[in-house]
């Protein structure tokens, strides 16, 4: 079942369309930083594309859009995962990977590709969806941790397994075009935005880091050495990519008993 938007899951522990975030007062076309509540860790985007980090940082920064109550205009700067899809993709058939996703117009560096929405789940729905497949099961069920300053990790799940957009058909590769940003717009749940990490030019297919490496760079040898002690469980891959791992980034933690 097709649906641009993240909704609730099955056991309805998070609803994902509540408004819980108050809106900013400004009274203009487009908000700016300095007097926007929105824009208190600075600007989001500029020209529709994701404000480029600096170089050594490796973690995205918080993105909190402008959101339904918020004063300013549709036409906010600060407003662009909220408006959804914006590019022609097409899903297709590929040689080995099953189905893929590709794109038939060109993407700029740091354009809002698409989001990958689903189901939002709890945790003990996620680990039981998952405990409850078989080695022939496809898996979409996503897990996306984000570390606070506080070291609390707050633990996002969405399957779009059964309802679902275009993001499902994403293929992963070892070295992807998109990579993965949470943005909040209206409450702390996020959507899973994906945004080009170089120029796309149109006819190539779309792909992210599954492990959900932040702008994709190079993997340390921690998690390396992590990766390689689950080896047996793993799924091979089939990216082609000249740094190719061989097989598929694989989290344990939804098969463990807490």
């Amino acid at each position: 079942q097709y649906s641009p938007d993240n909704v609730a899951g099955a056991d309805g522990d998070i609803d994902p369309t509540e408004i819980t975030f108050p809106g900013c007062s400004c009274l203009t076309s487009s908000c700016v930083v300095h007097t926007c509540s929105c824009l208190c860790r600075g600007e989001n985007y500029n020209s529709l594309c994701l404000q480029p980090t600096e170089k050594e940082e490796e973690y995205a920064r918080p993105v909190f859009e402008c959101n339904s109550m918020c004063q300013c205009g549709e036409s906010c700067q600060n407003r662009v995962v909220q408006r959804g899809l914006q590019f022609r993709l097409e899903v297709f058939k590929t040689e080995k990977k099953g189905w893929g996703v590709r794109t038939l117009e060109f993407i700029a560096k740091g354009r809002f590709v698409c989001e990958y929405a689903g189901e939002v789940l709890g945790f003990n729905e996620a680990r039981r969806r998952i405990q409850a497949q078989t080695s022939k099961d496809l898996n979409y069920i996503i897990v996306v941790r984000e570390h606070l300053h506080s070291g609390r990790i707050m633990e996002t799940f969405v399957d779009p397994t059964y309802i679902g957009n275009v993001g499902r058909f994403l293929n992963h590769s070892c070295e992807p075009n998109l990579f993965m940003v949470p943005v909040r717009v209206d409450s702390m749940v996020p959507k899973l935005a994906l945004f080009a990490a170089t120029d796309i030019s149109a006819g190539e297919e779309l792909s992210y880091d599954y492990s959900g490496r932040f702008h994709n760079l190079p993997i340390t040898n921690r998690e390396q050495k992590s990766l390689e002690e689950d080896n047996r469980l793993r799924k091979p891959c089939y990216c082609g990519s000249r740094t190719c791992a061989s097989f598929l980034p694989w989290d344990s933690s939804l098969f463990s008993t807490p």
